[in-house]
């Protein structure tokens, strides 16, 4: 590449800035980098800080800003935690690169130390995600849900006075900022499935910019776009965004992409299931993401056909109750 200076976009929390830094160091690592800056960008998501996501209208929350100043030209790669972005990307924007998966995991993080099944009846838990809230409802009924906004560190200090007996997070997130010894549960995925394409960090840049989409290719591993791939054209096909109790996980296992959904009614009462996975999924990449893609639309429309529309629907419609 030429020595222009490449602009990265990034929200300024602490993890979202090991991300873009932990971006800066791939492309700087490359022969011939050019020069790397990073931009702080504040985004809805920032400065609705302790209104709970379900209450914000739209989507989006964390990366539009972002986006816009790519399009506009203030940066020129916009990096986000993947299960952020919409599944639809603004116009002019392209996904360039995903890069490998970290844990995509749930994680408890107890004042007291023990795992889920340990915590007190009525023990206070804190998300901000009615997917966690959901599974949480299901797995453990008594507990009391309780919202929980802020960074991670945030979190881990608002439950260490006492404001939780349990918080839920990202695993991933914990590991990226050295915090994995705060974890006292792992949360099988199996029973808590993660958000769609949780553990990904996406990078996105303008579609027109080819200088900058040749110097972020090497950085797509295949593996996460894959398993991205079919998660998000799940989440799609289900038109579901983060005000929808839905996890899925996809992963390659013997050469095929499986894929397991779950749409969780927000009392636990009711949970909706599919599972699939493709045929040998070896060839060239853009053959391959067309099979992950129908992948996540079968599985889709299994979740479909079981009544996902309508509970989906019955939520929304109490979520709508709730809202001031």
């Amino acid at each position: 590449m030429s020595a222009r200076a490449l602009r990265i976009g990034t929200r300024a929390s602490q993890l979202a800035l090991w991300q873009a830094r932990h971006v800066e160091a791939l492309l700087r690592g490359q022969p011939g980098a050019p020069p790397v800056e990073l931009v702080h960008i504040r985004t809805q998501g920032d400065t609705q800080g302790e209104v709970p996501l379900w209450k914000v209208g739209g989507r989006a929350f964390f990366t539009r800003e972002i986006d816009n100043a790519l399009l506009g030209g203030t940066v020129d790669i916009a990096v986000h935690s993947l299960k952020d972005l919409p599944t639809q990307v603004e116009a002019g924007v392209t996904l360039a690169a995903m890069l490998p998966r970290a844990d995509p995991r749930d994680a408890l993080v107890s004042r007291e130390g023990g795992g889920l099944a340990h915590l007190p009846r009525g023990a206070r838990v804190g998300t901000s995600s009615l997917r966690r809230r959901a599974f949480l409802a299901r797995l453990r009924p008594d507990v009391v849900l309780a919202e929980l906004r802020g960074n991670v560190p945030t979190r881990i200090e608002r439950l260490r006075s006492g404001d939780y007996d349990a918080i839920v997070l990202a695993a991933a997130g914990l590991e990226r900022l050295s915090l994995t010894s705060q974890i006292t549960e792992y949360l099988d995925a199996a029973d808590f499935p993660p958000a769609v394409s949780q553990g990904i960090i996406g990078i996105c840049a303008r579609a027109d910019d080819g200088e900058v989409l040749r110097a972020l290719a090497p950085l797509d591993d295949r593996a996460a776009r894959l398993a991205a791939s079919a998660e998000r054209a799940l989440l799609k096909r289900i038109e579901g965004g983060c005000q929808v109790p839905l996890g899925a996980l996809a992963m390659m296992v013997n050469g095929r992409l499986s894929l397991d959904a779950s749409v969780c009614a927000l009392d636990g009462s009711r949970t909706l299931t599919a599972r699939g996975s493709s045929g040998p999924i070896d060839g060239a990449l853009p053959e391959a993401i067309a099979e992950a893609v129908q992948l996540g639309e079968r599985v889709a429309l299994d979740l479909l056909g079981q009544g996902a529309a309508a509970l989906m629907a019955q939520e929304r419609g109490a979520l709508a109750v709730e809202a001031p």
